[in-house]
């Protein structure tokens, strides 16, 4: 896989002109969802790299990442005239850098892009690390492929466009990369104050810069572990703490009132750092630390022991598994990183039950 170059910008205009200057191409695009076509779009496209840029819309939110939305991408490119050696901007969330990448490395074999994450969620985890795909058949990112984008800019003031729950959902994607790494990091996350992000506008440009210090310290968990092991045969494998279970609250979701997925990622990794305390003797302490943390931000979503049997069906469509055996990143301690565990059933229904009763 070719590799990528992650540009954390502190002058968004320079970092793109550069990184589109840095890709041969004939015809150039923007990808962007309607929210970011509204809200986002206006700051890059009086730049003089984007003024041939061609745009093409999706319809926002991930219950649109769907083959029918990567169609209407690879139909745009088709009828707007591009080559196997054009060039397209992803501009957006997750979803959208998904998808685009998805779809760019996929019409005529692939073509170059470019990834402007929008949101925190993707600036920490969609936007690097070369995965692409979408949804399908009432699964997360059950289709795509792994493809590095040729940059990905990194750009925090697009962060004063997001609404709250939107902010706290890549925030849990920080705490997972926190406790994946060390407790320096995992501490100082814990006491940020992101439930006061923004609501005083004095400190606007101190918050900002602080959590764009602690995006790039994320950023760099991610970088490090994803350049040891770009096709997640081994140690990459970490990344997916809190996701076994994360993506069955998410995929069930799909089906009732969908939730944003850094949500579900809190929520699954309440259900796994218990799995954590009683198989490998993760400290309780700092479990209930996270757990508390997690119940004050994010709240929770509602199960009963009815949906304990399609959780686990779901759990069993996880992408990591090898046969029948549900397959989870589970952490000795932080830092302590034990990929390929597995867990039985009736330990995952204990852990479903502790998750309820906290």
């Amino acid at each position: 896989m070719k590799p990528q170059k992650v540009i954390l910008s502190t002058n968004l205009q320079q970092s793109l002109t550069e990184a589109v200057a840095a890709c041969k191409y004939d015809v150039l695009f923007v990808l962007v969802d309607e929210t970011t076509e509204r809200l986002c779009l206006p700051v890059v496209a009086d730049f003089e790299c984007m003024q041939s840029a061609q745009r093409i819309v999706i319809k926002d939110t991930d219950t649109n990442k769907t083959l029918d939305s990567v169609a209407h991408v690879w139909s745009e490119l088709q009828r707007l005239g591009a080559t196997r050696h054009s060039l397209m901007i992803n501009l957006g969330g997750g979803m959208v850098t998904d998808l685009g990448g998805f779809a760019a490395s996929t019409f005529k074999r692939g073509i170059q892009y470019i990834n402007i994450p929008t949101t925190l969620l993707s600036m920490v985890d969609a936007s690097v690390g070369g995965k692409t795909g979408i949804n399908f058949g009432g699964l997360k990112n059950e289709i795509g492929v792994f493809n590095n984008a040729s940059s990905v800019i990194l750009d925090t003031t697009f962060l004063r466009t997001m609404d709250h729950e939107n902010l706290l959902s890549g925030y849990a994607e920080m705490l997972k990369h926190a406790l994946i790494s060390d407790d320096t990091m995992w501490s100082e996350l814990l006491n940020f104050e992101i439930g006061n992000f923004k609501s005083q506008t004095s400190n606007l440009k101190s918050q900002t810069s602080n959590l764009t210090e602690m995006v790039a310290e994320s950023v760099s968990v991610k970088q490090r572990i994803v350049t040891e092991d770009p096709t997640e045969q081994g140690i990459r494998k970490a990344l997916n703490l809190g996701h076994t279970a994360g993506h069955a609250f998410e995929s069930m979701a799909l089906e009732r009132k969908p939730v944003l997925h850094g949500y579900a990622v809190a929520y699954g990794l309440i259900v796994e750092l218990y799995l954590c305390c009683v198989k490998l003797g993760f400290p309780q302490d700092k479990m209930r630390q996270t757990v508390s943390f997690i119940k004050e931000h994010y709240g929770r979503m509602a199960i009963t022991c009815d949906d304990y049997p399609h959780l686990i069906a779901l759990m069993h469509h996880d992408k990591k598994n090898t046969g029948r055996d549900i397959n989870f990143t589970l952490l000795g301690d932080i830092g302590d990183i034990r990929i390929n565990q597995t867990a039985s059933e009736e330990d995952i229904m204990e852990a479903l039950d502790f998750y309820r009763e906290c």
